[in-house]
């Protein structure tokens, strides 16, 4: 597979990356701000989320949210957007024909939007009521108190929608204001891939853009500060199943390293062939869900593991996931094992991007994030780079921080699960 990509400065600031893709019969947009959640301080918090909701709620144009709708899905597209702790991403998916009006509806929403005060406040119950839900759903929930634990008192810790408080009090000043800082073009880079004209696209978005073209909006926070030590938090639940989130700081996308990170992880608990299903479900019987996952930011990242598991067995399903975390510190894994980690790992690269829409996605946050995009072929060699040792020495590194743990289920009593990460 290989993906020939090209870059355009625009005025303002704002970058395109296109990728034809002839063979295909859709064409997918993407509009990637950098931002998110990450530049908020507590009185803010969520509003950078609050934003992306109300955008879809009418613009000048097209006055309601039905309106925004039936234009992309009128020619069978898709149309959505998410906000993250960096970046906050508009997209439409639509039949290569439409692709014009893909560019038309997103430039729309987020250049025109009518934030109108009574959509303002309906979007408020709104999200007030999804803050309530991810209360009520504890492997949700649990995910959220670990990432308070790793990065305390920082942004990075924070939910991405914010608090009840924080949201109950933005006003719609708050987001006029905040949209105005963020939403420029210098912030901007647009993704197009699919079958589409290269010097047609470029015309389009730049008859399109509108954005203001001066730079605004400042540096989000700095690094975390650094963790005094492990820690275990229970929140106590009458769950029938016991949800349990720990692990450790570890890597930035940025870091050199990152490879060998992703590597360990799906050596450990990625797939139903990884160290933790094989031996923390399949051998042990402790738990029906065991997985690990990796989260990266610019400046810091983690390595964390999930289990849902019966409460009378919770405490031994953590010390012996201890283990398997201590085992690959203590030796190498196997080659064979590192070579179904490096096969999984590109064949997964390779699924995300037989969509248009991974294509977009995948070019877009390369040249947002890390100012650079690597090529498939690049990205491949990297991991097939990354040896036994490597990920042994990844693993010491990591592994040797301090441990962190959330719990949530019906405990009374915390003192086992501290002394399981040695708190």
């Amino acid at each position: 597979m290989s993906i020939s990509h090209r870059v355009h400065s625009l005025p303002g600031g704002a970058r395109l990356v296109v990728e034809t893709m002839p063979e295909r019969h859709s064409a997918s947009v993407v509009l990637m701000f950098a931002g998110g959640s990450r530049l908020e301080d507590d009185r803010l918090a969520g509003v950078s989320h609050f934003i992306e909701h109300l955008f879809f709620k009418g613009t000048r144009r097209r006055p309601s949210s039905k309106e925004i709708a039936d234009a992309i899905e009128g020619v069978g597209g898709f149309i959505n957007a998410s906000t993250d702790k960096e970046l906050t991403a508009y997209w439409a998916r639509v039949p290569s024909e439409h692709l014009d009006l893909g560019f038309d509806v997103l430039f729309d929403i987020v250049a025109n939007s009518r934030l109108d005060p009574a959509d303002v406040e309906k979007e408020r119950t709104v999200i007030l009521e999804e803050l309530r839900m991810y209360q009520d759903q504890p492997q949700d929930l649990v995910q959220n108190l670990f990432e308070e634990l790793i990065w305390p008192d920082h942004p990075l810790g924070r939910e991405i929608a914010g608090t009840e408080e924080s949201v109950s009090r933005i006003t719609r000043d708050d987001i006029l204001e905040y949209a105005d800082a963020h939403y420029r073009l210098p912030n901007l880079v647009i993704g197009a891939a699919g079958a589409l004209q290269e010097e047609a696209t470029l015309a389009t978005v730049r008859s399109g853009l509108s954005l203001r073209r001066d730079q605004n909006g400042g540096l989000g926070a700095g690094p975390p500060g650094p963790l005094a030590g492990p820690r275990a938090l229970v929140r106590r639940r009458d769950t029938e199943q016991a949800h349990i989130c720990l692990g450790a700081r570890a890597f930035s996308y940025l870091h050199p390293d990152r490879h060998a990170l992703d590597l360990l992880n799906t050596v450990l608990g990625e797939g139903m062939s990884s160290r933790l299903f094989l031996n923390i479900r399949e051998r042990l019987g402790l738990a029906y869900d065991v997985h690990s996952f990796t989260q990266k930011h610019r400046d810091t990242g983690y390595l964390g593991v999930y289990i849902g598991v019966e409460p009378k067995k919770a405490v031994d399903a953590v010390n012996a996931v201890i283990t398997e975390l201590r085992g690959l510190s203590d030796s190498e894994v196997s080659p064979d094992e590192l070579e179904r980690a490096k096969e999984f790992t590109k064949g997964r690269l390779r699924l995300e991007l037989e969509t248009t829409n991974g294509v977009a996605f995948w070019l877009t946050y390369q040249e947002l994030l890390l100012g650079q995009i690597n090529s498939i072929e690049s990205e491949l060699s990297l991991v097939d780079a990354v040896t036994e040792d490597d990920v042994r020495r990844v693993a010491g590194e990591v592994l040797s921080g301090a441990m962190q743990m959330a719990v949530i289920g019906p405990f009374a009593r915390d003192s086992a699960f501290r002394l399981a990460i040695g708190e």
